[in-house]
């Protein structure tokens, strides 16, 4: 028979969210380095997920097993024609996010791209949204 004042088992899994993943840490750490070379930025939790934000509007995300896809990826803003040209040249690296995909951006899964690339992935994302 159970306590009556034992605590009910509490569902460590917020309901909805996946799993995370091995290397999450790591990967989020990666991408917060490569915001941190941009001028002007703002990280805080959008839709339930680390947004990075730019002086207009948001510019990147880290995604951790969204919607059980497996995938450590960031979502970034990208300047028309980007997208089709990635996902064509390196399908196994690049991938048309959910949601975002049909406003132009571009998945990218972060254990594929190295420190340098994927610097300069975030820093063309900040200019496509600092410019419009």
């Amino acid at each position: 028979m159970a306590k009556k004042n034992a605590p009910a088992k509490v569902n460590s899994r917020v309901k909805g969210k996946a799993p995370g993943l091995p290397g999450a840490a790591a990967q989020l750490a990666r991408l917060r380095k490569a915001c941190a070379t941009l001028p002007q930025f703002e990280e805080k939790i959008s839709h339930g997920a680390p947004s990075f934000f730019g002086p207009r509007c948001c510019f990147a995300m880290f995604l951790d097993n969204h919607h059980n896809d497996g995938r450590l990826a960031a979502w970034l803003a990208a300047a028309p024609g980007a997208q089709q040209q990635m996902i064509a040249e390196a399908p196994e690296t690049y991938f048309y996010p959910p949601y975002v995909g049909c406003r132009g951006w571009i998945g990218v899964e972060l254990g594929r791209v190295g420190d340098a690339e994927l610097a300069e992935l975030v820093r063309a994302a900040w200019n496509w949204i600092a410019r419009k």
